[in-house]
């Protein structure tokens, strides 16, 4: 009789055939490791692509996917413009991309669905059971030049596709405050962890110089911390989110499953995720700079949530926060929509509908319990309305 091990062995043995391009990276000439593609590698003894997923790694073999000996060419740079969307491709396979000319396949773009991520595979090829399945990537920044000084603890998620693994063609909205990197510029990475539905739970990381275009602003970015587990959460039977909980402003990434170096460490059937879960907006996360708040409580459920200085209100006299502001629409029920533009979907998409047949949320539910895939962060005079009713 078959074991439930051996099973699970032999059924993704099936779904690896014909999806030998798994997994994901992110791909730019501006990336340590651009061009290791030899899945067996003397030099590392094991498949070390972009693209490999990384788990109970020491911190040398995860960090910067083990590729600080494989910098990129100088002046070879992702921009980041400003207040504009960052434009990056992510693929199973470099010859998917518009970097085709180095990778050993050559051109593999799927002529059908030329903006397919793994070109000839199903959706578990890069880690997803459908849309509905997908729980984002971050970008991150440090301000720092130079990579050997760089740590864990530096990087700051800057901004989040929560649609992201999905389409190759992936934006990511960049903050518009964003100060200007030093001369010779900074320092950013690619994170993605997967649900864990479809393929073993794993991480990924990739590392690449990148310089803020266009920046109007000097204002540093905060020191980050490590986000927390706040938001609803029905497969765990947590109905509620607790926005008190939540870690607002800077946020590091997640490092989670390695053998060294972790910052979180949820059970591998709870994986940490950039979305709502744990307080990551969709698109820029505008609230990490050093003057984005008075104070900050320390998180904890009852603990109030923090409100985003008023000096920071955009000409149009909107709180340059991480979301918006709960309204009498929050009670309307909505859902992503199931079938995404041919073109690349950049940001995931709502579509408000009253006839779904779905809970109806009063205006506290679609406040506090129907948080998902948008941020907690209140303007001053909703946060006391709010924090008065309890």
């Amino acid at each position: 009789m078959y074991t439930s091990t051996t099973l699970f062995a032999f059924v993704s043995a099936l779904a690896g055939i014909n999806s030998v391009s798994g997994h994901a990276a992110f791909f730019h000439p501006s990336m340590w490791g651009f061009n290791v593609s030899d899945t067996t590698n003397a030099e590392y003894g094991y498949d070390n692509r972009p693209v490999a997923p990384m788990r109970d790694y020491t911190f040398k073999q995860w960090w910067f996917h083990n590729h600080l000996d494989k910098p990129p060419n100088p002046g070879d740079f992702f921009e980041l413009p400003a207040g504009k969307p960052a434009k990056a491709e992510i693929s199973c396979d470099k010859g998917a991309t518009s970097f085709f000319a180095s990778s050993p396949g050559g051109d593999s773009h799927d002529r059908v669905d030329p903006d397919t991520p793994c070109p000839g595979s199903k959706t578990v090829a890069y880690h997803t059971l459908d849309f509905n399945d997908l729980t984002g990537c971050g970008l991150a920044i440090t301000y720092k030049d130079d990579v050997n000084q760089v740590q864990p603890e530096d990087f700051t998620i800057f901004s989040v596709n929560q649609t992201c693994v999905w389409r190759k063609n992936t934006d990511f909205q960049v903050p518009e405050r964003m100060p200007p990197c030093p001369a010779g510029g900074c320092i950013c990475a690619f994170f993605w962890v997967p649900s864990g539905n479809a393929g073993r739970p794993e991480n990924y990381m990739n590392g690449f110089r990148c310089n803020v275009t266009g920046a109007t602003s000097d204002v540093p970015v905060a020191k980050p911390k490590v986000a927390r587990r706040c938001g609803a959460d029905p497969k765990a039977e947590k109905l509620q989110a607790v926005p008190g909980n939540c870690t607002y402003g800077a946020k590091q990434p997640f490092y989670w499953l390695q053998a060294e170096r972790n910052n979180v460490f949820e059970g591998e059937h709870s994986p940490p995720v950039y979305n709502d879960l744990y307080n990551f907006s969709d698109g820029a996360q505008v609230d990490i700079f050093e003057d984005s708040y008075d104070s900050l409580p320390d998180p904890a459920p009852n603990a109030p949530v923090p409100v985003l200085r008023q000096a920071n209100k955009s000409p149009n006299g909107e709180t340059s926060g991480t979301g918006t502001t709960p309204t009498s629409k929050a009670s309307k029920s909505c859902r992503p929509r199931k079938l995404p533009s041919t073109d690349g979907l950049r940001r995931r998409s709502f579509e408000d509908d009253d006839n779904l047949g779905l809970l109806q949320r009063t205006w506290i539910g679609g406040a506090l319990i129907g948080m998902t895939r948008r941020s907690r962060t209140l303007d001053p005079a909703e946060s006391r309305r709010l924090w008065d009713m309890w």
